[in-house]
């Protein structure tokens, strides 16, 4: 541990510092990716830093298609013919508002042990998480599997580029029996966290029409109906507004037995954490105080956010003007198991059937992810992971689902479905994934590589 954590402050974190500062915006939100150089300059970042820093055996390359993102592929060769695939991603999300003052997105800052700014935490550190606990069994003689690692700059967009690598590359990754994803969350940053579900997603854009034009409100209010108020009768299918518990039974789906005792063992250990650690305004509460019922809302029950809206003035310069568009961006998470196509046809279906007053409506989705719900785990996984976090932690290793969306993981989970999973992260209380305000915890960061390392020695060692 002494030898990665050094490793960490010498090499790592100063690599991170700079990534940190490049804006590498996934491409759904950097549509000119390619022009911009941003992603290509996280990616040579990367690159020349495993170049400085090499595994004995490693062959490095990036690898190309025409009209996609790149994707860095990593194998580092061993005599045992096992295979682990290690996963992460270089692409950020924006920059989003409300940065403390003197941090920002692309401005690297180290406080109290934590490192600010976009990407540190989602997921830049993988490349050199990954690096580093390979690294420490190579100087210590540990034995490890044929490793690869497989590094996107498209997971923020949904992965959409990675199906035709993953085809393009098929020969070369073979059929791992080991999957390690560095994307994902923690509990606390007490103890080693392993995921055991993650949601899908389903992202649109609801648009109701009312008027050609805009008109004086005091004219048309009460003769036409707002566009506004339509849309929140037809949000209304989805969702029930005094609970927020979604209404639609196809967008549900039945929660494993399993699934609940680790809600509830991972509300033991958290307590009101669970919901203190988000930032309320003022006397806000959580939607319920039951602590397994809020951990399952966020690991399994669908929820329904509204995350962006066009057709709507700034308050400066509203009018008395009753506005002839609403377009509201519907964000529906969705339970692991839950077909996300599927969930958007039906979607389309409930917001565009029979709309108020006759009212032009449309429904579009731009991004179906399915979720994933991880394999019965091995038991010498589930023995190697809870004496990795018990030595480098102090604490046994704990099990839950998290609520975001790892498109990859669902991918390969159909395609190995043979495959044991290690699914963990950085992104814990505060770290603020999408968020301003996002840090990368470093001691966490270093015990958790070393965690992986001891995976990886015990896989090999089965």
């Amino acid at each position: 541990m002494k030898t990665i954590g050094q490793f960490w402050d010498d090499a790592i974190v100063p690599a991170i510092t700079e990534y940190i500062r490049i804006p590498a915006k996934s491409p759904h939100f950097d549509r000119d990716w390619q022009k911009t150089g941003h992603i290509e300059s996280a990616l040579q970042l990367a690159v020349k830093w495993c170049q400085a820093n090499p595994l004995r055996g490693m062959k490095l390359e990036v690898v190309r298609l025409e009209g996609r993102t790149p994707v860095l592929f990593i194998e580092i060769p061993s005599s045992r013919k096992e295979t682990v695939l290690i996963y992460g991603h270089l692409d950020k999300q924006p920059e989003m508002t409300g940065w403390r003052e003197g941090f920002g997105a692309w401005q690297p800052r180290m406080v109290d042990g934590k490192l600010y700014g976009r990407g540190g935490a989602d997921d830049g550190y993988a490349v050199f998480c990954a690096f580093a606990a390979l690294k420490a069994l190579q100087d210590e003689g540990r034995p490890h599997a044929r490793c690869l690692i497989l590094i996107e700059c498209c997971e923020e967009s949904g992965s959409y580029d990675l199906p035709a690598y993953l085809e393009f590359l098929s020969r070369k990754i073979q059929t791992p029996d080991l999957v390690v994803g560095l994307d994902s969350g923690c509990g606390n940053y007490n103890q080693l966290w392993g995921t055991t579900s993650l949601r899908g997603l389903l992202n649109g854009v609801l648009s109701v029409e009312v008027l050609t034009e805009g008109v004086h409100s005091g004219d048309a209010s009460g003769v036409v109906p707002t566009s506004f108020r339509v849309a929140r009768q037809l949000i209304d299918r989805i969702d029930d507004a005094t609970t927020g518990l979604v209404r639609e039974s196809a967008f549900h789906s039945e929660i494993p037995k399993e699934r609940r005792i680790q809600a509830e063992r991972a509300a033991a250990v958290l307590g009101e954490e669970i919901w203190r650690k988000f930032p309320f305004a003022g006397g806000t509460q959580p939607m319920q105080r039951d602590l397994a019922e809020l951990v399952l809302n966020r690991s399994w029950r669908p929820m329904l956010a509204v995350t962006g809206a066009d057709g709507l003035p700034t308050p400066a310069n509203a009018g008395n003007v009753l506005r002839p568009k609403t377009q509201l961006v519907l964000s529906l998470r969705l339970p692991p198991t839950l077909d996300a196509p599927t969930a958007g046809r039906r979607m389309k279906e409930l917001l565009e059937a029979n709309p108020p007053y006759g009212a032009k409506v449309s429904y579009e989705y731009g991004q179906a992810a399915t979720g994933w719900h991880a394999p019965q785990l091995a038991p010498w996984l589930e023995k190697s992971v809870d004496e990795a976090s018990r030595r480098h932690y102090g604490q046994p290793a704990m099990w839950m689902g998290e609520g975001g969306t790892i498109p990859f993981m669902a991918m390969l989970g159909v395609k190995f479905p043979q495959a044991q999973f290690l699914i963990t992260g950085v992104l814990g209380p505060h770290s603020n994934a999408h968020g301003p305000n996002e840090f990368l915890h470093i001691d966490y960061a270093k015990r958790l590589t070393a965690c992986v390392a001891d995976v990886l020695s015990a896989h090999a060692a089965r």
